[in-house]
């Protein structure tokens, strides 16, 4: 059987070049396109892209819907199939204009990759997510033991985050010139800081009270006068491991140099609210605990504006769109309240409702 078409691999290697170089996509949404063809090719047995028709991707749905799992063993969900066959779609679209496949098949034969209205709904509906609260992200900092370089690194580093609602890719790769601890705040720059869409920015430390702040203070002055580390050193370095008296790999400090990627980030979120006896809450979710914040201690529309600035985004309503949900039970809470309506907020929260619009127009 064969496990791989030497012409398909030439042309997909063209469309990742597409994806990066004129699409402008990182690595991972590129890795996530050629996860979706690679199960394309192995339900076609690695048939020639050229001989592609229509009839093969109803019949990689149907084959999709059945497949199941492999960690949970249910069936594929709706948004992933939505978001596999949709990466399929877009490659057929392309490759329907490219020499050599226009006249094999036709642009809008990749329209049959389509799944029904009803299943784009649900695969597109949003859901409660979970989001820690201030009080349980404080008490899992608390739990951190904090005797050791490592521990102390990984306290500092819940409570940086915290703090600043960084991504994990930007944390991993911080260095100590970007904090700057007299003015409050960390320079995110593009140049060397791993950014979302390699936006520079700067984040003014968040007033989220707890020990946060006097953690981190700590953490950067120990890396500074006791370690004496410079400007163009980690501010999160990675774990040193070498080869032991016992002859096996083990611990031995801090290395100096930064993280390749996030994962050891999360692995540290997952022990540390393990250890506090909380579920894991991933260093992403720490934003929804600042919007929530945000929403509720901002006086003004312009205040929002600056928080959601200090967060990165451009545009306030992404951060009422993709952060700004209200927990359930929160939202039982206002809705109860507005028996008992105060009138002198009104005005803020109209002018925070005009502005909002006026925002979503400009999208």
């Amino acid at each position: 059987m064969k496990s791989h078409n030497p012409e398909n691999e030439r042309i997909k290697r063209h469309y990742f070049e597409y994806l990066k170089e004129a699409k402008r996509q990182n690595e991972q949404s590129v890795d996530v396109v050629a996860m979706a063809l690679a199960r394309f090719e192995g339900y076609t047995r690695h048939r020639n892209f050229k001989a592609f028709h229509h009839s093969q991707a109803v019949g990689f749905k149907n084959h999709l819907a059945s497949q199941c799992n492999a960690r949970t063993g249910d069936k594929l969900s709706k948004a992933t199939l939505n978001g596999t066959l949709a990466q399929l779609k877009r490659f057929f679209q392309w490759l329907a204009g490219y020499p050599g496949y226009r006249s094999k098949f036709s642009y809008s034969d990749a329209d049959y990759f389509n799944l029904s209205e009803k299943e784009v709904r649900i695969a597109s509906a949003k859901r409660d997510q979970r989001v820690p609260t201030l009080e349980q992200i404080h008490h899992t900092i608390e739990k951190m033991p904090a005797e050791t370089e490592i521990g102390r690194r990984n306290q500092a580093l819940m409570a940086f985050i915290l703090l600043t609602g960084a991504r994990d890719n930007a944390v991993a790769s911080l260095k100590l010139k970007h904090v700057d601890l007299i003015a409050g705040c960390v320079r995110q720059d593009a140049r060397e800081v791993k950014t979302k869409f390699s936006k520079t920015f700067t984040t003014t430390f968040l007033p989220v009270g707890g020990d946060a702040l006097a953690i981190v203070e700590a953490w950067v002055r120990y890396l500074r006068e006791i370690k004496l580390w410079g400007n163009d050193d980690p501010l999160f370095p990675a774990t040193r491991v070498e080869c032991g008296a016992s002859r096996q790999f083990e611990v031995a400090g801090l290395d100096r140099k930064c993280w390749s990627n996030a994962n050891p980030i999360r692995a540290i979120f997952r022990e540390a609210f393990e250890r506090a006896g909380l579920p894991y809450f991933n260093p992403h979710g720490f934003r929804n605990t600042l919007v929530q914040l945000g929403e509720r201690v901002c006086r003004s529309p312009e205040y929002f504006k600056a928080w959601s600035q200090n967060l990165g985004h451009e545009n306030v309503s992404t951060t009422f769109t993709s952060y700004g949900a209200v927990a359930p039970q929160r939202q039982a809470e206002l809705i109860r309240s507005l028996a008992n309506p105060q009138p002198a907020t009104l005005p803020d929260v109209n002018e925070l409702a005009r502005r909002l619009a006026l925002a979503m127009k400009s999208l």
